[in-house]
């Protein structure tokens, strides 16, 4: 493993100065069922905040991830490539081999109050779900939202996991002193389809528990409808059914994204496809021919469709970022409105 390579903006794609030395990894495994399979490997990292490369389309400048690799195990993760920078699998290894900053709550905190730090907008959950599986034992989140909390620094947080709510205390006092946004993602509601792309990760209607515990507890929670599977998702129908129950959940908007394959993850969605839904691998070759992202046709066509059905069961389409907020600005027209390709977990 070439844990030198992973550095503060490896994870966006760049590789600078290393973050831990080698010296710096402890590896474990644990004989429970819930971690059966797994191995963790623990580093203790130089530096946690992690500014986004200029040309990314992310709508903010800095992000937090405590953990790389992602045992939500969802064939399409955009973050699979990150784990080659190791020399790790981005298949089945980036779904089992999950690297853990275990001082990163600590080295938040004195990174947050140093000078240099102006308080800028910080995003979890942007690379790799930051309440996966692994948050269960190592618990990192409620160290690091309680020193975002302390220098009531704004913060947001994206995630497919149900253990958020585990910290809603936290989350709650954060919202007094500072802009706080929760987003949930669910792409779509269908069971099958959920075990075999998200078999990792808790069920849809789960998830949207959780928007509907948070709402009831005064956070605004948006929901990131991704990513709409071309083929397997998109038929009119599912799209109805995934937003009436997005509606149903108190989700204060919804943001549809199509599907996107980057390099790594487009392998193993590929692999997966051709196992699963053999009958669609040329469709997709064509599809996202020209890239990773498919035809803008297609992401408007989608858009305009959750658009429509958002405004039907009474949640607006938001902007890229607004559902991020607690305290959202003024709502936009809705005519005209592009799709935004946000990073996915």
């Amino acid at each position: 493993m070439r844990w030198e390579n992973l550095t503060g903006e490896a994870e966006h794609g760049r590789a600078d100065a290393a973050l831990f030395g080698a010296d710096a990894v402890t590896t474990r495994t644990f004989d429970t069922p819930e971690f059966r399979g797994m191995t963790f490997h623990e580093v203790r990292a130089r530096s946690i905040l992690n500014r986004v490369p200029g040309a990314s389309r992310m709508p903010f400048e800095w992000t937090v991830n405590p953990y790389r690799g992602c045992s939500h195990a969802c064939v399409y993760c955009f973050a699979r490539k990150t784990h080659s920078y190791l020399d790790l699998d981005t298949g089945l290894g980036f779904d089992s081999q999950i690297v853990v900053k275990v001082n990163a709550p600590e080295l938040l905190r004195r990174q947050l109050a140093s000078r240099r730090w102006q308080g800028d907008h910080v995003a979890m959950g942007t690379n790799v779900d930051c309440y996966q599986r692994a948050e269960g034992r190592y618990r990192l989140m409620p160290g690091i939202i309680s020193a975002l909390t302390e220098h009531a620094n704004p913060f947001s947080i994206l995630t497919k996991g149900t253990l958020i709510l585990r910290d809603l205390d936290l989350l709650v006092r954060a919202t007094e002193v500072t802009d706080v946004g929760i987003s949930v993602s669910v792409g779509f509601t269908d069971p099958g389809l959920w075990r075999t792309v998200e078999p990792g990760t808790p069920a849809p209607e789960r998830r949207l528990d959780v928007v509907r515990v948070l709402g009831e507890h005064g956070i605004g929670c948006g929901v990131l409808m991704a990513p709409v599977i071309p083929f397997l998702s998109d038929d009119p129908g599912q799209l109805r059914a995934t937003v009436r129950a997005i509606a149903a959940a108190g989700a204060t908007s919804v943001t549809p994204l199509v599907l996107h394959l980057r390099p790594g993850a487009r392998e193993w969605f590929m692999a997966w496809l051709g196992q699963r839904h053999p009958h669609l691998v040329r469709r997709y070759e064509r599809l996202y021919a020209e890239g990773a992202y498919a035809p803008r046709w297609y992401q408007r066509r989608i858009t305009r469709q959750v658009h429509e059905l958002a405004q039907e069961y009474g949640i607006g389409p938001s902007r890229a970022g607004l559902a991020r907020r607690v305290r959202p600005a003024e709502p936009e027209p809705r005519n005209g409105s592009e799709p935004t390709q946000l990073t996915l977990i």
